[in-house]
């Protein structure tokens, strides 16, 4: 099944990572939830002390535009955002991908995130060498931003993907990623 995903990149005040982490995970995961989104990993960034990187995913553009006028004019968001954003320098590293979403890893181990530039017309023979369904993934979403209050990259058509591979022939940046664990 493919989803509507966001891969959600904030930059924090410093020190501030684990504050927010442990409000988003005691408020924001099911608050979420309780609209219909369903929230993916959760992760720190080990080479950026100061990124929370997730993500969450919806069933098409409709309802991602329904869940997020639910949660973020609710009674959750309502009641901690302005401890949330205090947290955040930069919350506007969005990409919309379509693609299967991908969930926290058993185990807590570090989880390696693939962002590629790729070249359309060669990208299918290097997934098809390097890609397995394992690596869950995901190419651009390209409909409009129909929740625009968050804004999402816009201009680029990137593959993200999950897990160990060769490096790409293409413009990429690599996520060593922690797992959230509650």
């Amino acid at each position: 099944m493919s989803l509507v995903v966001e891969l959600r990149q904030y930059t924090l005040h410093q020190g501030a990572r684990e504050t927010l982490i442990e409000l988003f995970e005691r408020e924001f995961v099911t608050g979420q939830q309780a609209v219909g989104i369903t929230v993916g990993g959760r992760f720190r960034d080990l080479d950026h002390p100061d990124r929370f990187v997730w993500l969450r995913a919806f069933p098409s553009m409709p309802e991602r535009r329904r869940a997020l006028e639910a949660f973020y004019g609710g009674p959750v968001w309502r009641a901690h955002r302005d401890a949330a954003n205090a947290t955040m320098v930069d919350s506007d590293d969005v990409l919309l991908l379509r693609g299967p979403g991908f969930a926290l890893p058993l185990g807590g181990r570090e989880v390696l995130a693939t962002i590629c530039h790729p070249d359309a017309a060669t990208f299918a023979a290097y997934a098809a060498r390097h890609l397995g369904p394992e690596h869950a993934l995901h190419r651009t979403e390209h409909a409009e931003n129909d929740f625009p209050q968050l804004p999402v990259r816009t201009g680029e058509d990137v593959r993200v993907w999950f897990g160990p591979t060769e490096p790409p022939p293409w413009p990429y940046q690599r996520l060593r990623l922690e797992p959230v664990t509650p």
